[in-house]
């Protein structure tokens, strides 16, 4: 049975292999979310200009000559009737995400990303703009250079892009002009939302935290929340959650495989079990081959015609020396891709395997295929 698979590779020929463990101690903060602590997305529509000649073609981008229009009319330059065709100007859509308890006048980083047939955004400056939530309010106002995320070259016979030089950030490039209102004294309850619910691991939280505090302040509602009772709490909420979020815990974890069929890697959980199987791996190789041969009629001959003739060989080769193992409850999942990839199995070859002892019912755990 190879020895029952603890065959060690020094180099993994089948891709990437880690083992994920999860029986660490973690805090709090990183895997729950507290109820009005997030952020809010915000979006906006303005110009870009002073590109070198890479804006949009205003012919085939008609919205951005009427805001370029708009603009310079705002700024007391009349430009009605005439022909105003710039190459130097990229109408763009400007994202950011306001953070919790963003203040007036606090700054945040911006995306910029055209939406016309501009082809690079290199050296242009986004002009004021106004972001909105989704509540049609505006709440910060961005304006900057724009600091493209990639280049383009081109010339008469070929051209180059690395990256996207359509899009772009602006760091701190946003002002917050409104804040939104939010007061953790008023409420009587608070709620912890974790980020992978799990009965067993919102048990712990709630266990960890009420033997923190001597009293029994939490209660889980669901395996994803867990709710604060924030009358009973000997601290204000903002210093109770300050507390409580840096309480560590272990999370409990499903057993789960992911696979990246494009890179061959595979990650496996700590709790990843196999039952009795046995698995045998073909190999199967067909080779064909072309190699035509040019038939020419004898010399001096009056009614012969030169022609190209096929001639195809085929080749079936199987591997007889494959052999059948037979993997018992006591060799891991982890020990049996060893000992698959000690004896060359392919990154291709690993995850059909795997596959196919799932669906034998002899894997139990979830299959991610990414």
């Amino acid at each position: 049975m190879f020895e029952r698979l603890k065959v060690f590779c020094a180099a993994v020929l089948a891709g990437f292999v880690f083992v994920a463990d999860a029986s660490a101690d973690v805090r709090l903060k990183d895997i729950v979310n507290i109820e009005g602590v997030r952020g809010n997305d915000l979006v906006g529509y303005g110009l870009v200009v002073g590109l070198d000649g890479t804006g949009d073609g205003l012919r085939n981008s008609p919205y951005t000559e009427e805001a370029m229009s708009s603009l310079l009319e705002r700024l007391g330059v009349n430009v009605q009737g005439e022909d105003f065709r710039p190459r130097n100007v990229a109408a763009v859509v400007v994202t950011a995400t306001l953070p919790p308890f963003a203040r007036a006048g606090s700054q945040i980083d911006i995306t910029v990303s055209a939406i016309g047939d501009a082809s690079n955004l290199l050296g242009g400056t986004l002009i004021m703009t106004p972001l909105h939530a989704g509540d049609g309010q505006i709440y910060a106002v961005a304006q900057g250079p724009v600091l493209a995320s990639g280049f383009s070259a081109e010339g008469d016979g070929a051209s180059v892009t690395f990256g996207a030089p359509t899009s772009g950030s602006i760091p701190q490039g946003a002002r917050v002009e409104r804040e939104i209102e939010f007061n953790f004294e008023d409420m009587e309850t608070l709620h912890l939302a974790l980020r992978a619910p799990d009965f067993t691991t919102a048990a712990r939280v709630e266990a960890a935290i009420n033997n923190a505090f001597g009293q029994p302040i939490a209660k889980i509602l669901d395996p994803g929340t867990i709710e604060l009772a924030m009358a009973g709490a000997p601290l204000s909420p903002v210093h109770l959650i300050g507390r409580i979020e840096n309480i560590r815990i272990t999370p409990e974890q499903k057993a789960r495989i992911v696979i990246d069929q494009k890179s061959g890697t595979v990650v496996l959980g700590a709790d990843v079990k196999i039952s009795r199987f046995a698995v045998t791996q073909g190999n199967l190789t067909i080779t064909v081959r072309e190699t035509p041969f040019v038939s020419q009629p004898n010399p001096f001959s009056r009614n012969g015609e030169t022609i190209v003739l096929p001639d195809t060989s085929i080749e079936v080769n199987t591997n007889s020396e494959r052999r059948i193992a037979e993997v018992d409850e006591n060799v891991s999942l982890s020990d049996l891709i060893e000992g698959l990839n000690a004896l060359g199995v392919g990154p291709r070859e690993l995850i059909d395997i795997l596959k196919s002892v799932k669906a034998a019912g002899a894997l139990h755990a979830e299959l991610v295929l990414m």
